[in-house]
């Protein structure tokens, strides 16, 4: 009954949104027309940021930057008893979280989603936010110039969450 009436859902409230505006005497597809045209000249405006952003990630990534970051923590994580595995997932995921989803999907695959590390990124996953992502896309869709604090707010909460996730999953699922 709720697969049926959730199918039906979205096209009630489409039709429900032309027939209001037909009620306020709107022109609608006009209306429509204009935000669509909008909505393109946001996404075009966004594309040097998004651009941006990609070239650094897979620098960062195909320059075997990463390996040596990992390599140097490998210690400290292993004092934390936190896998080292997760790191390029918990480097990513303030960047991209499509690419935070692919190492997690892989990491899935190596490890089995059962494991510290499937559960851990699958945590890490569901609580965190792209933060660099919403900087770029959304601050630069709405022209915000002056965002001063938010990189190392964001930053701050990701790795808040990080500890966080490792906390509790070590804590909910048992591991030591």
């Amino acid at each position: 009954m709720f697969l049926t009436l959730g199918n039906w859902i979205l096209p009630v409230i489409l039709f429900f949104i032309v027939f209001y505006g037909m009620l306020k005497r709107v022109k609608v597809y006009e209306t429509f027309l204009d935000g669509a045209r909008d909505g393109f000249n946001t996404a075009v405006r966004t594309i040097p940021y998004l651009v941006g952003m990609i070239v650094a990630i897979n620098i960062f990534f195909e320059s075997g930057a990463i390996k040596v970051l990992a390599l140097g923590l490998e210690p400290l994580f292993s004092k934390l008893g936190i896998p080292v595995e997760v790191l390029p997932h918990a480097l990513l995921r303030p960047l991209s979280g499509g690419a935070a989803l692919g190492v997690a999907a892989k990491l899935m695959r190596q490890y089995g989603p059962d494991s510290l590390i499937g559960r851990l990124v699958s945590t890490m996953q569901g609580s965190s936010d792209t933060t660099f992502y919403v900087l770029a896309l959304y601050f630069g869709s709405i022209g915000v110039k002056k965002f001063r604090y938010a990189p190392y707010i964001g930053l701050i909460a990701d790795f808040t969450t990080f500890l966080a996730a490792v906390y509790i999953v070590k804590v909910f699922f048992g591991y030591r």
